[in-house]
């Protein structure tokens, strides 16, 4: 999977839609809210940044599984946020499981007036 797939799979979610809230850092957005992160999508280190837990400890599954490819984001990582590497060992069936689950994490906390239909 590229970046730009990644991207584009984020974006194919309901309600979804593209911002850059920080000059030349993509985020993908439902609600007003984030649920990936995706940089600039510049380098081979290009990674996204996902909610993969409700805590810290289930986030850190990732890190386990592919300690090469998986870092706790700085700042929001105790809240379960990891960056995971978008062209490394993790394989593309996974990475999206990632952005399906941090996408519906985003979406079940989000008022009912502003989730998007099913």
């Amino acid at each position: 999977m590229t970046w730009e797939d990644v991207l584009a799979y984020c974006l194919a979610k309901p309600g979804a839609w593209q911002d850059e809230p920080w000059d030349g850092d993509v985020v993908a957005k439902v609600g007003g809210k984030i649920f990936a992160f995706l940089g600039s999508g510049a380098g081979a280190a290009a990674g996204i940044g996902l909610k993969c837990g409700p805590t810290r400890e289930v986030a850190d599954e990732w890190l386990a599984r592919y300690p090469a490819d998986a870092s706790v984001m700085p700042y929001i990582g105790r809240s379960g946020w990891n960056t995971l590497r978008v062209a490394g060992a993790i394989p593309p069936d996974e990475l999206t499981d990632a952005i399906d689950a941090s996408y519906d994490a985003v979406v079940a906390r989000l008022p009912k007036k502003d989730r998007p239909p099913a």
